[in-house]
This record gives C-alpha cells, structure tokens and sequence, in this order.
C-alpha cells in the first residue's frame, strides 16, 4: 500500500515540447497540484495508519479473546455515605432538586424533577402532591424563556408493615413535556413553581437531530448496574468527561435494595448479610441520593433507563417497581406501549426498542404483540440503525447469570433476527463482553452485536469467574430468575455439543473483561458506527481504551422485511461478507479516488 502511494505521489506530468515555453502561472498551477496531491496522500497516510488500528466486524468473526482481571485493582468498593457532598440535599424544601431529561419525540423532552421532603419512619404522612406546581418555562435564549408547559405531579410510598421495619413516602415527583422543540437547537429551562416562588437554576440542553439516514447523535453513553459507589463516582466522572449527547441506563440504578429500610451499611450479598430480613428490604432516601449525584449529567442531556432487577422492590401488598415507575418519565405513551416497562423512541437515524425482562415476554403476551408491532412500523430508510436494550443478557460466557434468561431468549430472538436488529446492549453481569455476531449460538453475519456492560461499578462487585473454567460452571439448578421459568438446556451443535457448558471460551464471545467502565457508541453513517468501551482505570491515560470496533451494518446481505424499505436504499458504505473488508480498504479506496481526481 504505501509503495504504491509513494509511486504515485513522486509521477511526474511530462509536457509535450511545444508547450515547454508556458509562462510561469501554468508552472505554478502545476505546483500547486503537485502540492495538493502531495498533502492529500500524507494525510491519507495519517489516516490509514490510525484507521488500521480499528477494526471492523467485517473483519470477524473474531477469535476469542480474554483480558484478566488486573490483580493490582480492587473487585469492589462501599457505596457512598449519604452525607457526600455529591448525595446530601442542597436546596430548601420547595425548590427542585434531582432534575432530569429523557427523549419524549423528537420535538419535545421530558423534565422530571422533586420538591418537598422526603420522609421514613414508622408513621410517615404522606405529601400532597397539588401543593406544588409543575412548571417548566424554557427558551433558545439564557434568561428569555418564551414557552411555559405545565405538567403532572405525584408521590409513591414504600410500605413494610413487618416489626422493626420502617416505611417511606417521597417527595413530590414532577415530569413536564416540553414540546415544540428544533431539533438541533440549544434550550434553556427552568423548572418548578413561579408561585412560590420556587424555581430551579438555569438548565441548558441541545435537542438531538431528526430522525434520518445521515443525522445522528454525536455519542451516545451506554451504562449499566452504577449504584452509588467510589467506582460509580469515577464511572460517572469519566462519561461526563467524554461528553455523551445522551445516555442509555440498560438497568439496576441505585441499589437501594442493598441496605435495610433503617439504613446502615449497604452490603454485596443481602440474603448473606441480612438472612432473617422478612422481605427484600430497602432503604429508598438511597433513591434520593442517586437523583441528586447524576443530576449534573442528566439535567443536561437526556438518559433513557429501562428496569432491572434492582428495581424490583416488593412490597408486603405484593406491589413492585413503584419508585421506577413513578420517578421516571419514558415515552410510553408516545410509542404507544403506555408502560414504562418497555417502550421505544428515536434518537436521529437509531430507532432503540427498550425491552422488559421482568415483566410478560412470551409470544402471547402485552409486550410481545407491542414489539411485533412497533418493528413492523419501521422504515430503515428513515432510520437504518435499530438498537435493542434490556437488562438480563442472552449470550453470557460468564458464571454470574449463566443461561439465566434463557426463555426470554427462546421466546423474543427469532423476531428481533427477523428484522436485523443491530446491536444488543444489556447489564445484569458485572463485567463487560462483546459477542461475535451470532444467532441461536451460531455464528451468523446476519445477527445482532450483543454487548453485556453491567460494569458501572456498583457495590456487589465486579463478576470475574467464567464458565468455561474448571470448576466454574454453574449447575443447571443455580441462575434462577427472579422473573419468568427456567430453560437451562445443553447446546445441541458446535463444539460444546451435548454440554451445559463450553470448556474454552465460546466462539460467540470475541472479547471479555472483567473491568469498571462505560460505553461510547459513535454512529458515523447508515452502515458504520464506532463503539468505544472506556474502562475506569483509563480515565486518566491518553487515548487509552479497553476495547474498540466500528460495528458495520450490511444491508445488501442481511435484508430486512420489506414493509421496512422504501424505494430508497440506505445510504453509505455495506461491504457483503463474500466481499470482506475493513475500513483499511476504504482508506485506500478514498487514497486512490484522490489520485484519480488530480
């Protein structure tokens, strides 16, 4: 490669002999080529040399590979206490705190935000939520705020009428759709109730852009099982650093769970610390302090959660999830789910399903028929990219979770396969892997890229045993869910054939670690998108991380269904895999079209 663009950077344009004598502004056009040409081939150069370093999924499958976990660091840490500066309440009673964003449409954003004290004990009274207004005032200029939206308030209560145990009532929950939005724009927002008055801070978003083939988010963070740990701290820290322009929350958000409802200290395993607790108990001011440490990102740029079992939280009366379902707004309504369980929205050219793993997933159920539904809605011209998100994964080479959503997976991946879903995010294993392309265990060009990132840092610690080691498969009896059957079974084909579990690492999984972190997921094009996974302890080093792909969609040799095209066809770059490459390749291409050109 660099032979043949030195042999054409030192080619020498002979002039015939009777135009020997031009004057001298055609020697000096002709300079000015070479010089052109010159510093277009350095840069392709450039390029090439720090493109070749990234590969591409058409350069896989890959064979397996795993980064030990690092001795030197530590598995874990203790959450923070919630006097931390970044946890305690710093505004009076009245005035919001814990402001958030999420995605509504494309012209409009939820604002959610709580007032008023919360309050735990034996006896709490619980707030009325009508005694203070929702109001959101908002403008594309700081301190003009021409819109005002109103919005709807409440409160949630988490009851346990069980001898020593104490309850809890929150504050009073806001969520305000502001709508009218330019996609691209910059707003300005304050929320609260001018009444009192009792209004925020000014607040500053940008809108993301239109859904279309060649707009597309700038980053978009990826983050799963944070809690409220040092490591968290440092996972947070290290997303705000790399300036997500929104964020996706794949599950097990604050680990309020870890502690008994009087508080203490929060503990890895709750059934080996607390073994005579006559419920999964909880401390929900943990809650309160999670709002308030990721509000200086999630006030300003828009996060999108979906439910993990952390957020289950049963009740005596048999009632679950209510401190997800009330503190966060989602656009269930708006993708005609109307649960917060699962839903979908668009985020310029990516259409995200987010799905329930512990709500009904069978073929005959609510959520289903909506998926089925909401896919076959979809215009890939219009949105090439589709992104599926749940908490549980189904490809996991780790022993934590093994096989645990097994019949999850033998209900839904037929039908997201169908429609060539592109990438699968999940959490729930502490650790991160990114699979192989694959379908049903099998290698397939064709099926998704799953990537497990439940690494946020939270206190149960980081999951370090796989599966395929001696001793470490677990047994078809361990991994039980806490929603839905068990359908541990033995593979039927491929080299672990007639075994519940591998003996080497499985060709599905190209690469694990076992390491805190975040995702980046930048979408270049219609058919490449660059994921970058940034492990914690790299924040401080200079272009370091843990694991990078451009991960390229290939519409020509996966179609999809039809009623998902239109007559148009996706625009960029789709390589068949008959024809494999990189984006080597397509640095040379680019190099050779230059030379070409001139």
């Amino acid at each position: 490669m660099l032979s043949m663009i030195s042999h054409f950077s030192n080619f020498n344009h002979p002039l015939p002999h009777h135009d020997l004598n031009r004057n001298s502004k055609h020697i000096n056009l002709l300079t000015m080529e070479s010089t052109l040409l010159n510093s277009l081939i350095l840069i392709t150069v450039m390029i090439w040399s720090t493109s070749c370093q990234i590969p591409t999924t058409l350069d896989g499958p890959f064979n397996p590979v795993t980064r030990k976990f690092d001795p030197s660091l530590r598995r874990g840490s203790d959450d923070l206490p919630m006097n931390h500066p970044r946890l305690k309440k710093n505004v009076t009673s009245n005035f919001p705190e814990q402001i958030a964003l999420a995605i509504s449409s494309p012209n409009s954003m939820w604002v959610s935000w709580i007032t008023g004290d919360a309050q735990i004990g034996k006896n709490v009274k619980p707030l009325d939520p009508s005694s203070v207004g929702s109001e959101v005032w908002y403008g594309v200029k700081s301190g003009e705020y021409l819109k005002k939206r109103n919005g709807v308030s409440m409160i949630y209560n988490q009851f346990y009428p069980f001898e020593g145990l104490l309850n809890y009532t929150s504050g009073i929950i806001h969520h305000v759709k502001i709508d009218g939005l330019e996609p691209g724009l910059t707003y300005y927002y304050k929320c609260g109730d001018s009444s009192i008055p009792a209004m925020s801070n000014e607040h500053v978003f940008e809108m993301l852009p239109l859904p279309g083939p060649n707009s597309y988010p700038h980053r978009i963070g990826v983050v799963g099982d944070l809690g409220l740990t040092a490591n968290t701290t440092t996972t947070i820290d290290h997303l705000i650093e790399n300036k997500p322009s929104m964020v996706l929350m794949v599950g097990d958000l604050s680990y309020a769970n870890q502690y008994l409802t009087t508080g203490g200290k929060g503990a890895p395993c709750f059934s080996c610390a607390f073994p005579d607790a006559p419920i999964r108990e909880t401390y929900q001011p943990r809650w309160d302090g999670w709002g308030r440490f990721m509000e200086p990102l999630i006030s300003r740029v828009p996060m999108m959660v979906i439910e993990g079992n952390h957020e289950i939280e049963p009740q005596a009366t048999g009632v679950t999830f209510e401190s997800y379902l009330k503190r966060f707004a989602v656009p269930s309504n708006e993708s005609g789910s109307n649960t917060n369980f699962y839903y979908s929205f668009d985020a310029g050219g990516v259409h995200f399903i987010m799905l329930g793993a512990y709500v009904d997933y069978n073929r005959t159920g609510a959520q289903y028929s909506w998926l089925q539904n909401d896919l076959s809605q979809l215009n890939r011209t219009v949105t090439p990219w589709l992104v599926a998100a749940w908490h549980s994964p189904w490809y996991n080479s780790y022993s934590s979770h093994y096989q645990e959503f097994e019949c999850m997976r033998l209900e839904m991946e037929q039908l997201l396969y169908q429609y060539r879903v592109d990438i699968v995010f999940s959490g729930h294993v502490h650790a991160y892997e990114r699979m192989n392309r694959v379908y049903n265990y099998s290698l397939d060009p064709c099926g998704p890229v799953y990537i497990t990132i439940g690494d946020g840092g939270n206190i149960e610690k980081i999951d370090v045993d796989h599966a395929d080691e001696p001793g470490n498969c677990p047994s078809p009896g361990d991994n039980v869910p806490e929603f839905g059957g068990v359908c541990h079974t033995n593979f039927t084909s491929g080299p672990a054939k007639g075994k519940f579990c591998w003996d080497k690492q499985p060709e599905w999984s190209a690469y694990r670690e076992s390491s805190f972190g975040h995702g980046i997921l930048e979408v270049v094009n219609s058919t490449y998108a660059l994921w970058t996974w940034h492990r914690n302890q790299d924040m401080y080093k200079e272009n370091s991380t843990g694991d990078q792909i451009y991960i390229v969609r290939q519409p020509e040799l996966c179609l999809v269904p039809p009623q998902q095209l239109s007559h148009t066809t996706a625009t960029g770059f789709g390589v068949p895999e008959s024809h494999s490459s990189s984006s080597c390749f397509l640095i040379i291409v680019i190099a050779f079209t230059w030379l070409h050109i001139l």
